[in-house]
């Protein structure tokens, strides 16, 4: 007996074994399926580069202080948001100069500091409208967006005078300049447009709040910029995106016909990404924007993403059930091969989660047999050449991944975060486990009837704040 082991010690390590192979198999196969697809979406973003169609475009020079050539509403909906939704308010007064447009911040009356902080952060500025909700708070953040649609068509009833675009906007964003004029000109030739989102360095937190920089700036500089050349329906993310007044009211129409309170539909949890697949999936005409004002910086809205474990697993428990979950559901696998492929990606949440948690269970597995081969036991079983190719794919992926994970991190944040975003990859693989079993759960609770609320995320800084503290030194 190797080592003295007891029968039953050899028993377990024989299963052990097999577990390992079969979860060798299962993580190796889904690896190698996920290889296909990235390399797919890196080709096309080579192919787009290399012809000048995926460069960033330069904008002219006080482009920002131009007029506008609509009337523009912004929709920015907040429940306890009173840290941040004065500095929000007042940057959006300072950045954008002109006065045809109008900011309609919803509220609750049951949320006095937000109202008093969205009060003071106005400074009794015209282009600011408080809309206080009829309802207590928290409803879902779609419900809020649908009160402030009705108070802009109340206004539009009262002054005779209609807007041409609706822009959104959350309670913590910090917004370009250039921001507003890009989405109204973007809007002269399209129903919807989408401006990245660039989530801001926390010194407090490299490893959390630092993982969405390397998400969010890949998806932004490539994956959308090809799903725009590629003609796929573009997602909206609910912050620096603009439609046109006349298409959301053709879809407010059709839903409240169907007896929902607005454009927005209040039963999804993410109803920002539906609302930019129901236009570009329709009539509609949807595109992303990348461009970079004179100075060379991305004209993206800028946020601080939660910077805690807790907090990420929550946000993206959030973004898997309505994305992945809700929208299998509500808006099916319907359209061209190009929007299946893309919804495909879109809706990997879960099966990531699962195959990432085989792969992980698979160390801790490899590890125990290590250690009993160390001591002597010889339970070795040759891989197949099929199973050995796909590790070996899936091994030269994690590197081509990493490779491209360091390149866009590096170009937007520097060396330093470039280097960073590939030690963060792990960090990304616990959060996306662990958010994708919540997700799962919270989707079979609402499969037995539990309501919706708006569980959003706390914030605590803007990064207006920082801006400024950067200046002063």
């Amino acid at each position: 007996m190797p080592g003295g082991m007891s029968d039953f010690v050899l028993q377990v390590l024989s299963a052990l074994q097999i577990v390992e192979r079969e979860l060798l198999l299962f993580a190796a196969f889904w690896f190698v399926v996920s290889a296909v697809d990235e390399f797919a979406v890196d080709l096309g973003w080579l192919w787009l580069r290399l012809s000048g169609r995926a460069r960033d475009v330069a904008l002219a020079p006080g482009i920002e202080a131009e007029p506008l050539q609509g009337r523009i509403a912004v929709f920015v909906p907040a429940w306890h948001e009173a840290e941040v939704i004065s500095h929000t308010v007042r940057h959006m007064l300072r950045a954008w100069s002109q006065d045809r447009f109008t900011v309609y911040v919803g509220c609750y009356a049951n949320d006095s500091a937000t109202v008093a902080a969205a009060m003071a952060g106005s400074d009794t500025d015209a282009r600011i409208r408080l809309v206080i909700h009829d309802r207590a708070g928290p409803t879902t953040k779609a419900d809020c967006l649908n009160r402030l649609y009705a108070a802009m068509g109340a206004d539009e009833a009262r002054t005779g005078r209609a807007f041409t675009s609706v822009v959104l906007h959350d309670a913590e964003d910090m917004v370009h300049p250039a921001a507003l004029v890009a989405i109204d000109r973007g809007l002269a030739d399209s129903d919807f447009v989408q401006l990245p989102v660039r989530p801001e360095p926390q010194p407090a937190s490299p490893w959390i709040a630092g993982h969405y920089a390397d998400e969010f700036t890949e998806a932004h500089a490539k994956s959308l910029v090809l799903r725009g050349a590629v003609g796929a329906a573009i997602p909206a993310a609910g912050v620096g995106c603009g439609f046109s007044r006349l298409a959301l009211a053709g879809l407010a129409a059709r839903r409240m016909g169907a007896g929902q309170a607005g454009p927005f539909e209040a039963e999804c949890l993410t109803e920002d990404y539906e609302l930019g697949l129901t236009f570009s999936r329709g009539t509609a005409k949807g595109r992303f924007l990348r461009l970079r004002d004179s100075g060379g910086e991305l004209v993206a809205t800028r946020s601080f993403f939660p910077a805690t474990l807790e907090e990420a697993v929550r946000q993206k428990t959030r973004w898997i059930h309505g994305i992945a979950l809700q929208g299998w559901d509500r808006l099916g696998w319907t359209g061209r091969a190009v929007d299946v492929w893309m919804a495909l990606r879109d809706r990997r949440g879960p099966l990531t989660a699962i195959v990432l948690a085989a792969a992980y269970l698979l160390l801790v597995i490899e590890g125990v047999l290590l250690a009993a081969r160390a001591a002597g036991w010889d339970g070795v079983q040759p891989l197949s050449p099929a199973l050995e190719i796909m590790l070996v794919v899936s091994f030269s992926s994690f590197l081509w991944r990493a490779a491209w994970r360091y390149a866009f991190t590096a170009r937007e944040y520097g060396v330093a975060e470039g280097i960073r975003s590939v030690l963060r990859i792990p960090v990304a693989n616990v959060i996306a486990i662990m958010a994708g079993r919540r997700a799962m759960f919270s989707y079979a609770r609402t499969l037995r009837g539990q309501q919706l609320s708006w569980d959003k995320t706390a914030h605590a800084s803007h990064p207006s704040i920082t801006a400024r503290r950067a200046i002063a030194r």
